[in-house]
C-alpha cells in the first residue's frame, strides 16, 4: 500500500511526525508532501495567483509553497503521477476538527481533495485541552490509538468521493472509552473572537480566534469527544441541501418551463 501523508500545520509540524510513525505500521511505502508553512484555516483553497515551488527534503519527502489542497494536487498530479497513492492520510492536526469547523480546516480539505481524486482519504486531528499550548500539545492519544483506528477503516470498502474525519480526545490513551461513529455536529453559538492589539509602530491589528462552547448536541462528534470517545465521521463534498430542493423549486413554479430552468 502506497500512502501519501500531508497536513495543514506544515512540513515540520510535530503531528506530521506522529502521523508518519502511525503510517509506517501500515506500510513501508510512505510519501510526504505537505505545505512548507502552516496553513491552518486555509480550508479547501488553492493557489492561482502565484507559482508554486517544490522542495525535496529527503527521498519521498517534499514540501510545497502553498495550501494543503495545493500539496495534494502536486503530489497526485506531479510528484506521484506515475505511482499514485492508494491512501491519503492528513494530519495529525494540532487541534480539533469537529462540527462546522471542518469547513475551515485545511486538514479536512486535504483529505477532501484526495477523495475528489478518487483516493481513499482520512483526516486525523488531536484535540487539546486549553489554548496557548503551542508545540507542547500532547499527541499521546493519537500515537496510541492511530493504528487501531485506521486498520478497520482501511479494511472497509471505500466510499465514492467520501472521506473520513477522525478526532482523538484530549485525554490519556488509557482513558479513552472507545470509538464512536457519529455525525458532524454544529455549535449553537458564534464562537468567533476578534482580538485587537497594537503593534510596536502604533498601528492596530486584529487576530481571529475561536472561543469555547458548551454545546454538545446528542449523537454528534461534539458530544462523543466530550465523553472521552474517539470520533469517526464520514464526510462528502456534496453540499446540496436536499431538504430544501422542493421549496426552492416551488419559488420558481410560475416562471419555469417544465423544470428546464428557462424563464417564461
Amino acid at each position: 500500500m502506497r500512502i501519501l501523508l500531508t497536513n495543514d500545520d506544515g512540513v515540520h509540524a510535530p503531528g506530521l511526525k506522529v502521523l508518519e510513525a502511525i503510517a509506517r505500521t501500515l506500510s513501508d511505502d510512505i510519501w510526504i508532501v505537505a505545505p512548507s508553512e502552516e496553513q491552518s484555516g486555509a480550508g479547501h483553497s488553492l493557489t492561482l495567483s502565484r507559482p508554486l515551488r517544490i522542495r525535496k527534503h529527503a527521498d519521498k519527502h517534499y514540501s510545497v509553497t502553498g495550501t494543503p489542497t495545493d500539496a495534494v494536487m502536486m503530489a497526485v498530479g506531479q510528484l506521484m503521477k506515475d505511482c499514485p497513492p492508494n491512501l491519503i492520510l492528513s494530519g495529525v492536526n494540532r487541534g480539533a476538527n469537529l462540527a462546522e469547523d471542518v469547513t475551515y480546516s485545511g486538514t479536512v480539505a486535504a483529505a477532501m481533495e484526495g477523495a475528489i481524486s478518487g483516493i481513499r482519504s482520512i483526516a486525523l486531528s488531536q484535540v487539546y485541552s486549553r489554548e496557548g499550548m503551542g508545540d507542547s500539545v500532547p499527541f499521546a492519544c493519537a500515537e496510541a490509538w492511530g493504528e487501531k483506528v485506521l486498520r478497520p477503516l482501511i479494511a472497509m470498502p471505500a466510499g465514492k468521493r467520501m472521506l473520513l474525519n477522525v478526532n482523538f480526545p484530549a485525554i490519556e490513551p488509557a482513558e479513552v472509552k472507545g470509538v464512536r461513529v457519529v455525525r458532524q455536529g454544529f455549535h449553537d453559538v458564534d464562537r468567533t473572537r476578534i482580538i485587537e492589539g497594537t503593534d510596536p509602530r502604533g498601528y492596530r491589528y486584529y487576530w481571529f480566534g475561536l472561543g469555547n462552547s458548551d454545546a454538545v448536541p446528542a449523537g454528534t462528534d461534539l458530544e462523543a469527544i466530550s465523553q472521552g470517545y474517539i470520533t469517526v465521521t464520514p464526510l462528502h463534498y456534496d453540499l446540496t441541501h436536499d431538504g430544501s430542493m422542493d421549496a426552492v423549486a416551488a419559488a420558481f413554479s410560475n416562471t419555469l418551463h417544465d423544470g428546464t430552468g428557462l424563464l417564461s
